[in-house]
Parts: C-alpha cells; sequence; structure tokens
C-alpha cells in the first residue's frame, strides 16, 4: 500500500500552530509575571491576547486534522517547528511589550506562508483561517506597540 501524500498546506500550518502556541505561553508567563507601573493595563491586555490565542491553537490543529495530518502537540515537537522563541526569563515590562510585538510580527510572517501554500494549492479555508489570524496578530501588536508610545 503506497504511502498518501501530505497536504502541503499541513507543514505551513503547524508552524504556525507551533509558533502561536509559544507566543500563548509566552503571553501568559508575561501576564503572569508583569510588574511596574503599567502592571494592571499589561495584565489584563496580556490576559485577553493569551485567551484569543487558545482558542486560536485550537483552531489551527483541528484544520491540521481535516487536511488529514496529526496536529503536533508537545512542547518538543513545538519547540522545534516554532519560529517565536520561548521566554525563560522575567524581563521587565517594556521588554516584555517589544518581544511580543516582535513575535506578533512572527506570527504574522507564519500565517502568510500558510496564505502562500494554500493559495497555491487551492485551499480557501486554509487561506482565510491564516488572513484572520494575520488580522489578530496586526492589531495585537499595534496595541503592544501604543505602550512604548
Amino acid at each position: 500500500m503506497a504511502k498518501e501524500k501530505k497536504d502541503p498546506v499541513v507543514d505551513p500550518l503547524a508552524n504556525l500552530l507551533a509558533s502561536s502556541y509559544t507566543l500563548y505561553l509566552k503571553t501568559h508567563n508575561y501576564h503572569w509575571n508583569v510588574t511596574g507601573p503599567m502592571f494592571t493595563t499589561l495584565h489584563g491586555l496580556f490576559m485577553t491576547q493569551y485567551t484569543e490565542l487558545a482558542l486560536a491553537v485550537d483552531e489551527i490543529a483541528e484544520r491540521i486534522r481535516t487536511l488529514g495530518a496529526p496536529a503536533p502537540g508537545s512542547y518538543t515537537a513545538f519547540t522545534k517547528l516554532s519560529k517565536v522563541k520561548e521566554e525563560n526569563g522575567s524581563p521587565d515590562a517594556k521588554t516584555m511589550i517589544k518581544r511580543l510585538v516582535a513575535d506578533q510580527a512572527t506570527v504574522v510572517e507564519a500565517a502568510r506562508a500558510v496564505i502562500k501554500a494554500a493559495e497555491k494549492a487551492g485551499d480557501q479555508v486554509s487561506a482565510d483561517l491564516a488572513t484572520r489570524r494575520m488580522d489578530v496578530h496586526s492589531k495585537n501588536a499595534w496595541m503592544l506597540r501604543s505602550h512604548l508610545e
């Protein structure tokens, strides 16, 4: 029996999933550990963003499953696949914001790669999912950047 060919959108979706999950974890970490004069504002903003990401990773994983592939679901797999780097420390609030702004842009690029692969494959559903992710992460970056002005 011949091995079934993997859908070309699966790998970019797996990168998007891993990057989104790593961003979720980093944002949740910052929510727990933020201090300073912006504490209340950032604590709430980080919670809003990680809560949205918790729903997003489920949607992305389910899309991978819909395409017939297993969704990655371990820290080991996410570390290998993610374009977002995990946080091992507890930086100051402004550093947290700067890192999250950069990470939002990284996830936008991962979503853009999904769109490119999906358009080439004629997969409008994955392209739509990735377009919505780009919109969310662009808006999140803007909201975060506004705290640096």
